[in-house]
């Protein structure tokens, strides 16, 4: 590998050179297999010559599937990576080609100003579970081709349908197609009791600032999970388990 060509890739782990370049890093076994499966376009994959050595099978495994490769040092594998400890096996993604506005699914989920990479992955983790196809989010959410939210989904990021435009004015568009619009919030009413169940569209919002003005203006209901113990609130991401859990059963 060059040395520009090891500049590049290593600057994808920056959100502004990901959206102009529409290229994304994946690290890992599993989850590159995952974007491979879901036919996302693949790049290049770098291996380590260690991970080469160790892992015969995979490489004639890139090889069916026609992917282009290279075996590259450890040293060159660290600069790409953004973990202390890389696993020995990097590639390279092209964004997919369109995001759609979904106005059919049952249930829809939107994020807004969800900036922790971790809990954007668990969330988009909980929703790939529970069969949700398609997530809205908010300018300021966090990015979805981050490494760590890659790393966080397991993969689920590349089995779901984002759309990351115009937020406000499509929750505007669902609720004009008279999906109920349910804000999940402290204040709001008990999950347990809500019994409408058209379809819906899940908001889930920054937990340490709470829904937006903006969002509860455009909400036809505040929603909550009741409290039992102690704790003074509950991870946005374990919160969107248990909300799913419930409308999916």
């Amino acid at each position: 590998m060059t040395k520009n060509e090891l500049k590049y890739y290593s600057s994808l782990n920056e959100k502004k050179i990901r959206n102009s370049e529409k290229k994304f890093i994946v690290e890992g076994i599993k989850i590159i297999e995952e974007a491979v499966l879901s036919n996302f376009v693949c790049e290049l994959v770098a291996v380590s010559h260690h991970f080469a050595e160790k892992n015969v099978d995979l490489l004639i495994k890139l090889k069916n599937w026609n992917l282009p490769h290279q075996i590259i040092s450890e040293k060159e594998i660290e600069k790409i990576s953004d973990t202390k400890t890389p696993q020995g096996i990097i590639a390279v993604f092209n964004f997919p080609i369109d995001e759609k506005p979904v106005y059919f699914d049952k249930i829809i989920v939107a994020l807004e100003n969800i900036n922790d990479p971790g809990n954007l992955g668990t969330i988009i983790r909980n929703c790939d579970w529970f069969g949700i196809n398609t997530i809205y989010l908010s300018e300021d959410t966090a990015d979805i081709y981050n490494p760590k939210t890659i790393r966080a989904s397991a993969g689920s990021v590349f089995h779901i349908n984002f759309v990351q435009k115009n937020f406000y004015k499509n929750i505007e568009i669902l609720k004009s197609k008279e999906y109920l619009i349910l804000c999940a919030d402290l204040t709001g009413n008990n999950l347990y009791k809500f019994e409408e169940r058209k379809n819906i569209v899940l908001v889930l919002a920054n937990e340490a600032n709470g829904p937006s003005s903006k969002i509860l203006e455009l909400s036809n209901c505040k929603i909550t999970i009741p409290k039992k113990g102690k704790a003074e609130s509950l991870n946005v991401a374990s919160a969107s388990a248990v909300l799913l859990s419930e409308f999916t059963k």
